[in-house]
């Protein structure tokens, strides 16, 4: 009995431990985000080092790295940065193979240092290891679009909608195909379908509220218009899936 009773102190112990990590870094990550989005990009490197000597198992500490180092390298153009932030990708992924940011960045790295059809494999690889998950065909629908394939795009989001149509994120990417075509009464259709299942997106909701007064406008005018500039991937405070 004293062997068994030892013995689970401990794990209690390792247990509030590792909470403790967990929760630290967390903290620091969300100090970390809050610096990137004010352009304090050295700051908020400092804070997510932190979190992840805090918790060198939280994959999405070592994706806020590879972001910032992302963001710094294709800025400045530095390629040393530009090698780490890939594998701080990479090491993300090890940790948590289906992490969508991190498809999502990774990607974008490998498309804008001159590697599209590297970010296309990448991609397809991941659809191919989970042939059920809506992610990966939602990621290929984006970087399509970006491409110039609207076609192949579309292609990729009704195949996530097949396999999730209560996919929000789905929903939102087909709007902003929508929008980027000029089609903006489809487009606020699929937002408000993007909404009626997730409705936390407080981006999305000032993006319809502009939607509606462009469409409005354009109503006035005889005119119709839309278009949308893509986004890479921004460090994330903790999981969300």
């Amino acid at each position: 009995m004293p062997h068994t009773y030892q013995f689970l102190l401990l794990m209690t112990v390792s247990l509030a431990m590792c909470s403790g990590c967990r929760w630290t870094s967390t903290g620091q990550n969300t100090l970390g985000v809050r610096l990137f989005q004010q352009g304090r990009y050295s700051e908020a490197l400092q804070q997510f080092q932190v979190a992840l000597s805090s918790d060198p198992s939280n994959p999405d500490a070592y994706y806020n790295l590879a972001s910032t180092y992302h963001k710094m390298g294709i800025a400045q153009k530095d390629q040393q940065l530009i090698e780490q932030s890939e594998s701080l990708y990479n090491q993300c992924l090890d940790l948590q193979p289906n992490h969508v940011d991190c498809h999502r960045g990774l990607a974008v790295l490998l498309a804008e240092s001159g590697r599209p059809d590297s970010a296309l494999t990448l991609l397809k690889n991941w659809a191919a290891t989970n042939p059920a998950m809506a992610d990966p065909r939602i990621e290929l629908g984006r970087l399509h679009q970006e491409f110039g394939k609207p076609q192949v795009a579309e292609q990729y989001l009704d195949e996530a909608l097949a396999l999730n149509p209560n996919d929000y994120r789905a929903w939102t990417a087909k709007g902003q195909m929508r929008e980027s075509a000029g089609e903006l009464t489809q487009a606020l259709q699929n937002y408000q379908q993007s909404l009626a299942i997730n409705n936390m997106q407080v981006d999305l909701y000032q993006r319809v509220s502009a939607l509606n007064v462009k469409i409005a406008q354009n109503s006035l005018s005889g005119q119709g218009n839309g278009a949308w500039t893509a986004q890479n991937g921004q460090p994330v405070a903790g999981r969300r899936y």
